[in-house]
C-alpha cells in the first residue's frame, strides 16, 4: 500500500439541532490523523467522545459535514465502494443472527462480499481456526458466549481478506480474562494477516496493546503518539490519599506544597516529582492525618488527565449528556 492506510484531514461531523435540542451538535472537530500500513492504532476516549462518529464516517455509514479522509488510498466520500471492499468491520453492539450456526453466519457474509465459492470453504475455516471456533462451527451462536460470538465477529471481518479491519469498542461488556483472551486473538490475527487495524475502546489497559494512541475528547484529538511516549511526557508520579480531612489537605496541599490536588474517585489525587521520596515529607509537614497513601507511575489515566483536566471515568459521565444530546438531535 502506497501512502497511509488510513488518512484524515480537517474531519468533522455536525448534527443539526431540532425541536428537542437546540442548536447543532458537533460530534467530532476537525480531526487530523494518519494510520501507517500494519499498525495497530486506537482511538482512546470516553463514551460520546466522538470515536463511533469517526468510523463510521471512515466505513462511509456516515457522511462527514466537512473536511477529507481515506481508507486504503480511497475516498470515503467520491469512493465509497472501494472503501468498503478494502475494509472489516466489527461494530460495538453484536449483527450475528443467532439463529444461525457460527459457519452459517460466515458463509453468508462470504456470499455478500462475493468471495468465490472456491475459495470460501477453506477461508472460512481458516479465520475460525484462528480464533478458536471450528470445533463449534456447527452450533448456533445463540449458544455462544459474550466471548465467543465477539470472537466470531471479529472472524467475520476478516473473511474477505480486507486491508483494513475496523473494531469499535471490541471488548465492552466483557469480563478482563475474556477481553485479555480476545486481544491475544487479535494479536495472532495481525500477524498471520499482514492488515492494518484501527480500534476504539474506553479502556486504559486495552490502549496498552496498541502501536500508537490518540487521546480523544470532545470530539478532538487531543494527543496522539505511543503509550510509553505519551506515558513519559506526563513526567510526574501520581500520589493518591486517604485523609481525616480531605478538604483540609486540599488547601494545605496548595499553601504548604504549591501542589494543584483533586479530589478523584474519593481520593485525594495529585502529581508530583519523585512521589516515593515526598511521601516522608507528606507525613511530616501536611497537618492532616492520612490514612492511607498509593504512588503510582504515569498510565495512560494520567496522561489522559494531563491533557484534557478530567479522569476517563469523570469525562464517561459528561460523555452520556452529549450521547444523549447528539441522539435528541438526529430526531
Amino acid at each position: 500500500m502506497d501512502g497511509p492506510a488510513v488518512a484524515a484531514r480537517g474531519l468533522r461531523k455536525t448534527y443539526k439541532g431540532s425541536r428537542r435540542a437546540h442548536g447543532d451538535v458537533e460530534a467530532v472537530r476537525g480531526i487530523d490523523f494518519e494510520v501507517a500500513p500494519g499498525e495497530v492504532f486506537g482511538f482512546l476516549g470516553p463514551n460520546g467522545a466522538g470515536k463511533s462518529t469517526t468510523i463510521s464516517m471512515l466505513c462511509t455509514l456516515t457522511t462527514p459535514t466537512g473536511g477529507t479522509a481515506t481508507v486504503a488510498g480511497h475516498d470515503v466520500v467520491r469512493e465509497r465502494d472501494e472503501v468498503r471492499r478494502n475494509i472489516g468491520l466489527v461494530f460495538q453492539d453484536p449483527t450475528l443472527d443467532g439463529y444461525l450456526t457460527a459457519e452459517q453466519n460466515l458463509r453468508f457474509h462470504a456470499e455478500l462480499y462475493g468471495v468465490p465459492k472456491s475459495v470460501a470453504g477453506e477461508r472460512i475455516r481458516r479465520v475460525m481456526e484462528m480464533v478458536a471456533l471450528w470445533d463449534r462451527r456447527d452450533a448456533k451462536v445463540e449458544t455462544f458466549s459474550g466471548g465467543m460470538k465477539r470472537r466470531l465477529e471479529i472472524a467475520r471481518g476478516l473473511l474477505h481478506s480486507p486491508r483494513v479491519l475496523f473494531l469499535d469498542e471490541p471488548t465492552v461488556g466483557l469480563d478482563p480474562q475474556t477481553r485479555a483472551a480476545i486481544w491475544g486473538y487479535i494479536d495472532e490475527l495481525r500477524r498471520a494477516e499482514d492488515i492494518t487495524i484501527f480500534m476504539t475502546t474506553h479502556y486504559m489497559d486495552e490502549a496498552e496493546f496498541t502501536d500508537r494512541i490518540a487521546i480523544v475528547d470532545h470530539g478532538e484529538l487531543v494527543v496522539a503518539g505511543t503509550p510509553e511516549a505519551l506515558k513519559a511526557g506526563v513526567g510526574e508520579d501520581t500520589v493518591r490519599l486517604q485523609t481525616a480531612d480531605d478538604a483540609a489537605a486540599l488547601a494545605a496541599l496548595r499553601e504548604r506544597f504549591g501542589l494543584a490536588a483533586a479530589l478523584r474517585e474519593g481520593q485525594v489525587t495529585f502529581a508530583v516529582a519523585s512521589g516515593e521520596r515526598f511521601v516522608p515529607r507528606l507525613f511530616a509537614e501536611l497537618g492532616v492525618p492520612i490514612r492511607s497513601v498509593s504512588v503510582s507511575r504515569p498510565s495512560l489515566d494520567d496522561v489522559f488527565m494531563s491533557y484534557t483536566g478530567s479522569s476517563i471515568r469523570d469525562a464517561e459521565a459528561e460523555g452520556s449528556a452529549h450521547a444523549w444530546m447528539r441522539a435528541m438531535a438526529r430526531r
